[in-house]
């Protein structure tokens, strides 16, 4: 097979490079600019980077390219990103990023060419009845299938995980033994690509700072102030600087600047059950025949280890209604709802959360 390996400079795809050697492949590999040195602070720490995937690819001698995306990344997730975080949703960038540039104009302009593109997710694929399904990876705290979630069939299809039938710990051990420059790298915390930067500061560069006030739910009371509510989500609990806590975020006012909060972690506000997705994608078909008097289903509404169950109800113009079996915490619009078969082994699709 022709090979592309999308080579980030972390331990994760360099292993990758490393499976695909030893299985005697000579991939292709390719390293997706997208951090702006225009700007102070969001160039994502790239030489850093580059240099480890320059390391990787000169001990298999296999060809590396940089690929230029970073105008398509800013133009269209960062946009995205900033847009939903202005109108008080809580966004997803690293789902956009994923399906618009990583399998998306990567696919277009690149992966075209090559027969599939491997990459460092924790992930699988699976082949039912001459059908691609999107899967779970065997590493439930590193699973990935979240950020994977609105990918679409031809994507999924040209797609490999190397890393999806491997925990992390037998990640990081295969690279120490193939003395992997990478093997002692920590794992990016940041957004996507754009590895060390930090959320906030993502944020306060776009929509800047403007004061406001925390207060309390039930009663009123003035609390104390934030710097802006698009600094904050629903479900929040960290990062209020409130005393006497746990103080959790249960509803923003948009027109007032004002985050409101209540306190407890068994505070049945910050609670619920339901929730309605909209413009709901299918990665690869629907399996439901009829949807309209629920299927039973297991979810995830952010990045977790953990599944949970429920049943899920068609409604009008693509829109969906989840019923979990579990108090939710923290359902936050402008998340994804992110659907799997009862078993959570495939995926399903996903859909934006409007509730």
């Amino acid at each position: 097979m022709n090979i592309a390996v999308l080579l980030s400079g972390g331990v994760d795809s360099s292993v990758v490079v490393h499976l695909l050697c030893e299985q005697g492949y000579k991939p292709s590999l390719f390293y997706i600019r997208i951090g702006r040195d225009d700007i102070e602070g969001m160039d994502c720490n790239m030489e850093e980077d580059w240099e480890m995937c320059t390391a990787i690819a000169h001990k298999y001698g296999l060809p590396l390219e940089m690929v230029d995306l970073h105008r398509d990344y800013w133009d269209h997730v960062a946009a995205y990103a900033i847009d939903k975080i202005k109108h008080g949703f809580t966004p997803n960038p690293d789902v956009m990023c994923n399906k618009l540039i990583k399998f998306g104009v990567f696919e277009e302009r690149v992966g075209k060419d090559f027969d599939v593109t491997a990459t460092g997710h924790y992930a699988t694929t699976h082949v039912i009845d001459g059908k691609t399904w999107l899967g779970t990876a065997i590493d439930p705290i590193k699973d990935q299938t979240d950020f994977l979630a609105q990918i679409n069939y031809l994507q999924v299809s040209k797609l490999m995980f190397p890393l999806g039938v491997l925990m992390k710990s037998e990640v990081r051990a295969a690279a120490e033994r193939a003395k992997l420059p990478t093997a002692k790298r920590r794992d990016s915390q940041g957004i996507c690509f754009l590895n060390n930067i930090n959320y906030n500061d993502f944020v306060r560069h776009f929509l800047g700072e403007k004061e406001g006030d925390i207060i309390e739910l039930e009663t009123g009371k003035k609390l104390g102030k934030h710097k802006g509510f698009w600094f904050h989500t629903i479900g929040q609990r960290k990062g209020l600087g409130l005393s006497g806590g746990p103080w959790f975020v249960i509803r923003k006012d948009i027109e007032q600047n004002i985050v409101y909060v209540s306190n407890g972690y068994d505070n049945q506000k910050a609670y619920g059950n339901e929730l309605s997705m909209r413009d709901f994608h299918f990665i690869t078909e629907n399996p439901w025949q009829d949807a309209t008097e629920g299927v039973e289903v297991s979810f995830k509404i952010r990045h977790t280890p953990e599944f949970i169950t429920g049943r899920i109800y068609k409604q009008a113009n693509d829109r969906f209604h989840l019923v979990s079996d579990q108090k939710l915490q923290g359902i936050a619009p402008g998340q994804f709802g992110v659907i799997y078969d009862r078993e959570h082994r495939l995926v399903i699709g996903s859909g934006e959360i409007v509730v």
